[in-house]
C-alpha cells in the first residue's frame, strides 16, 4: 500500500499493464520523451523503448484512427489527448469506425482502445481546456466512458480500462491530479466497468457525484453530517456509460431523496440520465424532487471568473438541505 495522487496512480496503472501484457503500447502527444504534459507517461519510454511509448503528429484524428487499425489487428493501444477540448478532433474516427466495428463486423473484430483525456475546469486553464463534456462520449453506443474520483480508483479503473475488449473514454479530471493524495494497494481487487460505488452508507439522502466534482461533494457531506443529524449515502457513479442504473434507483428507493452533483453544463448531462433512471425504477420512493448541482449553460469562462462558474461547495450544501427540508 502506498500513498500517492491520481497522477502517479495513472502511470502506476500504465506501467503494470505494460509489464504484464506485450500487446499494450501508448501513444500520443509528447507522451514519450517529455513524459506527457501532465507526466502521466513519464518513465515509460525508458522501461519499454520506442516501438511501445510513441510520440505522434499533433493530430488526434491520426491518432486514434491509427490506433483503431491497431487495435483491430491484435493490439491494445492506449492513446492520450493532451486535453478533452481537442479531441473533438478525432470524434470522426471514434464515432464512425472504433464504437462500430463489433456491430459491423458481426462479432469478428473488437477494438480493445483506451483514449484516455485530461478534462474539467478549475487549473485556470484557457479556452478547449476546461469542458466537462463527457456525455458527448456516453451517447455514443459501443464506448463505454469511465471517469475515476481518487487514485486508489484511477489506478483500477484504468487497468480495467486497458484489459477491456472494446473502446473505453478514460477522462480524467485534471483538478484532482495533483490536489490530494490516497492509498494505492499494488494489487487491487478488481474494480468493474459500469458499477458505481456506495461510498458511504445513509438513509436520509442519496448523493451522487463523479470525477472531480466527488471529492468537493464528500467534503461538504462530511461537514454536513458533523453539523447535524443527516444521514447521507453517498454514490461514486465512477462510469458514466454504461450507467448503474440499479445501485442509484436502490439506493433511492431506500432514501426517498437524491441531489446529483456534475461538473457539466445542466442541459442534457448525465445528471438528466440519472433522473430519468430515478424516474423509470423508483418514482414511487421519492419524498422530495431530485435536485441537480451543475455548471451553467455557458462556455467556460478564463480563470478569473472560472470559479464562480464552477458548481462550489456552497451550492452543494444548499441543495441538499433544501432537499431534506422538502
Amino acid at each position: 500500500m502506498a500513498k500517492m495522487n491520481m497522477i502517479q496512480a495513472i502511470n502506476l496503472a500504465l506501467h503494470r499493464e505494460m509489464e504484464g501484457d506485450d500487446s499494450v503500447l501508448v501513444m500520443g502527444e509528447d507522451v514519450a520523451v517529455n513524459g506527457g504534459v501532465f507526466r502521466a507517461t513519464e518513465g515509460l519510454l525508458e522501461k519499454f523503448g520506442d516501438k511501445r511509448v510513441i510520440d505522434t503528429p499533433l493530430a488526434e484524428a491520426g491518432i486514434v484512427g491509427t490506433a483503431t487499425g491497431m487495435a483491430i489487428g491484435g493490439l491494445k493501444p492506449v492513446t492520450e489527448m493532451q486535453f478533452s477540448g481537442f479531441s473533438y478532433n478525432m470524434f470522426h474516427q471514434l464515432e464512425g469506425n472504433a464504437s462500430r466495428m463489433r456491430a459491423r463486423s458481426r462479432g469478428q473484430f473488437t477494438v480493445p482502445l483506451v483514449i484516455r483525456m485530461p478534462f474539467g475546469g478549475g487549473v485556470r486553464a484557457l479556452e478547449h481546456h476546461s469542458e466537462s463534456k463527457e456525455v458527448y462520449y456516453a451517447h455514443t453506443p459501443g464506448i463505454k466512458v469511465v471517469i475515476p474520483s481518487r487514485p486508489a480508483n484511477a489506478f483500477a479503473l484504468l487497468r480495467a480500462a486497458i484489459q477491456d475488449p472494446d473502446p473505453v473514454i478514460f477522462m480524467e479530471p485534471k483538478r484532482s491530479y495533483r490536489s490530494f493524495k490516497g492509498d494505492v494497494a499494488d494489487n487491487p481487487e478488481p474494480m468493474q466497468i459500469g458499477k458505481a460505488e456506495i461510498v458511504q452508507g445513509g438513509k436520509d439522502i442519496t448523493v451522487i457525484s463523479w470525477g472531480a466534482m466527488f471529492h468537493d461533494t464528500q467534503q461538504v457531506v462530511e461537514e454536513l453530517q458533523a453539523d447535524s443529524d443527516i444521514s447521507i449515502e453517498l454514490l461514486d457513479l465512477l462510469t458514466i456509460s454504461p450507467m448503474d442504473a440499479v445501485t442509484i434507483a436502490e439506493s433511492v428507493k431506500k432514501t426517498g431523496r437524491c441531489v446529483v452533483v456534475q461538473e457539466a453544463h445542466r442541459s442534457f448531462g448525465p445528471a438528466s440520465e440519472i433522473i430519468a433512471h430515478i424516474n423509470d425504477r423508483a418514482l414511487m420512493y421519492l419524498e422530495a424532487p431530485v435536485k441537480r448541482v451543475t455548471m451553467y449553460d455557458t462556455t467556460v469562462p478564463l480563470f478569473g471568473r472560472e470559479l464562480l462558474y464552477l458548481p462550489s461547495k456552497g451550492h452543494i450544501r444548499k441543495a441538499i438541505q433544501e432537499t431534506i427540508d422538502f
